[in-house]
């Protein structure tokens, strides 16, 4: 599907936030989508954080495409696309997204050292749902790990979240596939050409 939904900023370009825990593969789908960006002629600045990722901490990345960027930050209130791969971590970060601007969320969640010790609980599905539904106009669901399992690898479920991330995107998935091909190791082309292309054809749940 390709419902060409992300507004760009008032720049004309577009400012990708993905947000998930060490172990996901963020700063990985954030390098493609980096590349993506260069590939398409675009300016691109990207920053990360890390945190504890070795110990599922959160972890953090901005990516902007535009004419000229000049800071690869954005600012609170000016993000068009969040890109999370864990429930929990989308609801942490909703204030750097705008009010029209699109979240799409892997229906997933990861317990942090603090739940799962005894210290804190894990926020309930309907306060997550609903602080996202607050936060934006524009929220999907995808079950990416659950696709990636079907397609062969659970690793690849970020890859599964740019497919179909890429149908929101008035952009072709052939550049998409090229650049996830020259990401990933070779032997896992072929399963990471099976995620993208799930993630694209499979319909994700707007709430």
């Amino acid at each position: 599907m390709n419902n060409s939904q992300v507004k760009p900023s008032g720049d004309g370009g577009i400012n990708f936030l993905l947000v998930g825990v060490g172990g996901q593969g963020t700063i990985l789908a954030s390098n493609i989508l980096a590349h993506l960006g260069m590939k398409l002629d675009l300016d691109v600045k990207k920053a990360e954080v890390h945190g504890m990722s070795q110990r599922g901490g959160s972890v953090i990345s901005h990516v902007r495409w535009g004419e000229k960027v000049f800071s690869p930050i954005i600012e609170k209130g000016t993000g068009d696309v969040m890109l999370a791969f864990e429930k929990m971590e989308a609801n942490r970060y909703l204030d750097i997204l705008k009010p029209e601007g699109i979240i799409l969320v892997n229906d997933h969640s990861i317990m942090p050292i603090t739940v799962s010790s005894g210290k804190s609980t894990y926020p309930e599905e309907n306060f997550l749902q609903t602080n996202l539904k607050n936060a934006s106009t524009n929220v999907y669901w995808i079950d990416g790990l659950g696709i990636a399992k079907e397609v062969g690898h659970p690793k690849t479920a970020n890859v599964v979240l740019l497919g179909a991330l890429s149908s929101l995107l008035d952009i072709p998935p052939e550049p998409w596939m090229e650049v996830v091909e020259k990401c990933v190791p070779s032997k896992f082309i072929e399963v990471n050409r099976r995620a993208f292309h799930a993630g694209r054809d499979r319909a994700i749940i707007a709430v």
